[in-house]
């Protein structure tokens, strides 16, 4: 390209920042924040802060007893996605567009209009927010990446039947509402979701088919789904590992950006325990960059005396910044097994042949997200977290781990990434 685009995201969760670091990486350029400097002021800066404490305390204490419900339904509504069925016009703005027009009205996004016009470049956004700000603008060149299955009205601009955006959606259904909301049908692009390059391995999959059949070992001890598609694995994977054979499967439990759900671990980890001390699980706790999970989860391991475990049958992943986690994360899941996090941008790492346990969905969209990656075979919902030992132990041994594996692998979009560099006009990674 003459000029790359400007990658940019907004730090309200993990759900824009880990999609945009992936396309960072691929571009070779930065990801910049629209709510942080260069791209904010002052003034916008604590526009973004106060929309970002009131998402995450409201994420977080929706999870707990007593406020919980009450803040659940306040997530629904802020969240909201009608109902597909039946298929209506749906143009019309909501509350959400319109308040997100006026604060484009009132300057929101300005310092990003003045570096896109500085540059000269293409803007390549995992938020909706700076793609109706730079369209409002009339900018050109706008690329708009979409981060979930299913979306609110307020990804799309008031007049949407004129947007300049062009958007990049990681599902059909996403691909059909936005057209309910009345972008036309050439704005529309189906690329799937950008998975990292690096657990990709580009468009002959070398690094997915790599890590999928040490992983499709690990997860059928008894050999009977193997047997099973014998055929068909070795059409796709050739040959499996028999060096993975006898391993301890590795479960990774992520907790999202805002927190939520960190309190899991306390009523999960003694089931696992007997497990993990004999050496038959290996247990991953993902902490993010949040300093506050990283303490809780020491402290329930410490409660059960399982210090010693860390390092060994227990690790937990915790950084200070956000592409230092990314690039770990990236790591840990080359290696995991089972990935067991609330339903937000992971479900679309199923596609990885990396069976997904749906924790309880924090807002509307995740609901979506975990309706998608269940009906596409690649998801199961999670039972009670006291006896998780239980019923997954019953999942490895009948082979519902490696059968919810190899759909995630057959049915979930993979070229996600390297469709939307296409799109763009960007050279593929090699």
């Amino acid at each position: 390209m003459s000029n790359k685009p400007i990658v940019v995201a907004v730090d309200m969760g993990y759900g824009h920042l880990r999609p945009a670091q992936a396309l960072a990486n691929a571009l070779f350029v930065e990801v910049l924040q629209a709510d942080r400097p260069p791209l904010a002021d002052e003034e916008e800066q604590l526009i973004w802060h106060r929309t970002r404490r009131a998402y995450e305390l409201t994420s977080r204490l929706s999870q707990t007893p007593g406020v919980g419900p009450a803040l659940r339904w306040l997530l629904d509504a802020i969240t909201s996605i009608p109902q597909r069925y039946p298929y209506r016009d749906l143009s019309a703005p909501t509350q959400g567009a319109l308040t997100l027009d006026g604060m484009v009205r009132r300057g929101l996004g300005r310092g990003l209009i003045a570096e896109m016009k500085r540059r000269a470049a293409p803007l390549l956004t995992t938020f909706y927010a700076p793609a109706i700000a730079a369209d409002a603008a009339g900018m050109d060149d706008v690329y708009c990446v979409v981060t979930d299955s299913d979306i609110n009205r307020v990804w799309v601009p008031i007049e949407s039947e004129r947007t300049r955006i062009q958007y990049l959606v990681p599902s059909k259904w996403a691909a059909r509402r936005l057209r309910s909301y009345g972008v036309p049908q050439d704005r529309i692009t189906f690329t799937g979701f950008p998975l990292p390059h690096e657990l990709v391995g580009g468009r002959d999959l070398s690094a997915l088919k790599q890590n999928l059949a040490r992983r499709l070992v690990r997860l059928d001890p008894s050999g009977e789904f193997r047997a099973a598609y014998r055929n068909e694995l070795a059409h796709f994977l050739g040959p499996l590992p028999a060096e993975a054979e006898g391993h301890p499967p590795q479960l990774t439990f992520a907790v999202g950006g805002a927190g939520a759900q960190a309190e899991m671990v306390s009523a999960f980890l003694p089931a696992f325990r007997a497990p993990i001390c004999e050496g038959k699980l290996k247990l991953a706790l993902v902490a993010g960059v949040r300093a506050e999970v990283y303490a809780g989860f020491r402290e329930a391991i410490a409660e059960l005396g399982m210090d010693e475990e860390i390092g060994r049958g227990i690790e937990i992943l915790f950084e200070d910044n956000h592409p230092a986690y990314f690039q770990r994360f990236n790591e840990l899941l080359a290696r995991s097994d089972l990935l067991w996090t609330k339903p937000s941008e992971l479900t679309f790492f199923g596609a990885l042949g990396l069976p997904v346990v749906c924790a309880p969905p924090v807002g509307a969209h995740e609901r979506y997200n975990m309706r998608w990656v269940r009906e596409s075979g690649g998801g199961l919902a999670q039972r009670q977290p006291r006896f998780a030992a239980e019923w997954m132990s019953d999942w490895l041994s009948d082979g519902t781990l490696a059968g919810a594996a190899w759909s995630g692998f057959m049915r979930l979009p993979k070229f996600g990434l390297y469709q939307i560099l296409e799109a763009v006009g960007a050279k593929l990674p090699r």
